[in-house]
């Protein structure tokens, strides 16, 4: 059985395409390294001046001028180049990544995302999220369906801070996979083993589920 974060990462590389260029977000997005397949042929972004990020082996010395948007260190695929922050901005901006996946904390209906911030809690800056919630194509949120104390993450709308509105295409958990539509929120993906009434009862937001269109994973 796997975990509630296997199976999230699991149903998130579904939606990486051959020839992409992606952006992981800090935390578990940073973890899709090791789901991708080797011979996907994707090109993975930090936008601190990488393209062609890599794992970096265990038993391998890191290069300390090398690490990804979250400090962590990485290697660097064949082929891989390194730029300023000036030039990785611009490929943002000009909408050169493909899809980027983010954590939250809040998600809605309408595809707005809360993940910077929580008012009385310290807070390094919004970073690159707020561009990349902005320009990039399409936005996968991966996150737990519930916060530590049961609440719902995936509401009507978002009360904390927004990184930004109307950015997100789709949001997986561990419970559904909730593609943003301008009706609102359509399943997709309904984990193994959960009765559509248990998702609706965990979740804020209003769902579309057509049963007979409806996956597992």
């Amino acid at each position: 059985m796997p975990s509630d974060q296997e199976r999230i990462l699991a149903r998130a590389a579904r939606e990486i395409l051959p020839g992409q260029i992606i952006n992981l977000g800090i935390g578990l997005p940073q973890r899709l390294f090791h789901y991708m397949p080797e011979d996907q042929q994707v090109l993975v972004h930090s936008e601190n001046g990488i393209l062609g990020c890599q794992p970096l082996p265990d038993d391998a010395t890191p290069d300390y001028e090398m690490i990804d948007s979250g400090g962590a260190y990485i290697g660097a695929s064949p082929g891989a180049s390194v730029f300023d922050s000036a030039l990785s901005f611009a490929m943002i901006r000009r909408s050169r990544v493909d899809v980027t996946f983010m954590g939250a904390f809040e998600v809605d209906q309408q595809g707005n995302l809360a993940n910077w911030k929580i008012p009385g809690k310290f807070s390094p800056g919004i970073g690159g999220a707020m561009e990349l919630a902005q320009k990039v194509d399409k936005l996968v949120v991966l996150c737990s369906h519930n916060d530590k104390r049961g609440n719902p993450k995936i509401l009507q709308q978002c009360r904390l801070p927004l990184t930004a509105p109307n950015c997100v295409s789709l949001i997986i958990t561990e419970k559904a996979a909730m593609e943003v539509t301008d009706q609102g929120l359509k399943v997709i993906d309904i984990a193994e083993g959960l009765a559509v009434d248990e998702l609706r009862a965990a979740t804020e937001a209003d769902l579309m589920i057509d049963e007979s269109q409806v996956g597992r994973f």
